[in-house]
């Protein structure tokens, strides 16, 4: 078997891409071309399984419509998971045009390759609960209203949507898997989660003092990612191709997460945040809360990591990372950094 992922180099690429190759697939693994090219979470990946094994990586773009179209003709993949995007809704506000162009051109670029291609190729496409917009406090599933509050999530709207009328009109085997918030510790820094588990090591270890964040009460139903990549898969493997939300059923928020991470080292986390409205969003979704019922009976998946495994598991390596950069603060082998707040 041979799939192609995008976004190869992030979070869920990474951990979608060694549970391929550990049930024997070849993968290939498509990166963005830029001037800073970063592939430190799959590392381990290219060092097992490449670059001359099963593990293949090729320099695109999801902008780059013939350079997609001619890996897809060239490689014949038996599955090609969507997972490339400009993923942070932040950043969303502040560039919507590249963040919308990079995630709608791949989609349509992708399903128009496999219309006019080989349309026995099975398609994946991300999308994610920031298209539910989160106005009200209820349980969201495949039929629930979407309300997306972002240049990022109304993106994800238009991907799912086309996603969805290809897989009517051509008859492909296109799916939507509609996941909440999973976290992990090869999660970006710049999201939440990871900016508050690498403050608690950083602080924890002396080289940070304080951590600034923005809305505290913004709750989400946040999962592990290693769980969320299976279900993908699962996905791929069912007999007829559908739309299946992943999620943990039960929701937390921000203060929680902050409490509880500050909690497994011993402080108080209280002593150590600071809000500003400077990362607070200028639409703010508030609650995000997912059922996963449907995928749990069709597709047998349920999401196996807790909350508080999850925020431990996270804690614990970036405790790791701070003391790596402590020992080559002391060694002087980096500058040390400025006083930042995360």
């Amino acid at each position: 078997m041979k799939a192609i992922v995008t976004g190869t180099t992030g979070q869920d690429g990474y951990y979608l891409s060694k549970q391929l190759l550990q049930n024997g697939y070849e993968v290939h693994g498509l990166v963005r071309r830029s001037s800073n090219i970063n592939t430190f979470r799959i590392d381990p990946l290219i060092s097992e399984y490449g670059p001359e094994g099963k593990f293949k990586l090729y320099y695109s773009d999801l902008i780059d419509s013939s350079s997609i179209t001619n890996l897809i003709n060239n490689i014949q993949p038996d599955e090609i998971y969507n997972l490339a995007a400009q993923s942070h809704v932040a950043v969303s506000f502040k560039n919507p045009i590249y963040s919308t162009h990079t995630s709608t051109t791949g989609t349509v670029t992708i399903l128009e390759s496999i219309r006019n291609g080989n349309k026995d190729i099975k398609f994946y496409q991300a999308s994610s609960s920031e298209m539910f917009g989160g106005e009200k406090e209820e349980k969201l599933n495949e039929k629930s209203k979407l309300n997306p509050k972002s240049p990022y999530a109304a993106a994800k709207v238009f991907c799912h949507d086309m996603t969805k009328i290809y897989r009517e009109a051509y008859g492909i085997f296109a799916v939507n898997g509609i996941l909440f918030n999973h976290e992990s510790p090869v999660r970006g820094e710049t999201f939440v989660t990871r900016k508050i588990t690498q403050a608690v090591g950083r602080i924890h270890l002396g080289l940070q003092s304080k951590l600034t964040l923005g809305n505290l009460d913004a709750s989400r139903d946040w999962g592990f990612a290693g769980d969320y990549t299976k279900g993908m898969y699962l996905m791929m493997q069912h007999s007829e191709p559908d739309d299946w939300v992943l999620a943990t059923g039960e929701t937390h928020t921000v203060k929680e997460f902050a409490s509880k991470a500050f909690e497994s080292v011993g402080l108080n986390w209280e002593e150590f945040v600071e809000t500003s409205d400077k990362y607070k969003r200028p639409n703010e979704v508030n609650h995000l809360l997912g059922d996963p019922e449907k995928a749990k009976n069709e597709l047998g998946w349920v999401a196996e990591t807790s909350f508080d495994d999850l925020v431990k598991m996270m804690v614990e390596s970036d405790i790791e990372s701070a003391e790596r950069e402590k020992v080559l603060l002391e060694n002087k082998l980096i500058k040390p950094t400025w006083e930042y707040h995360t």
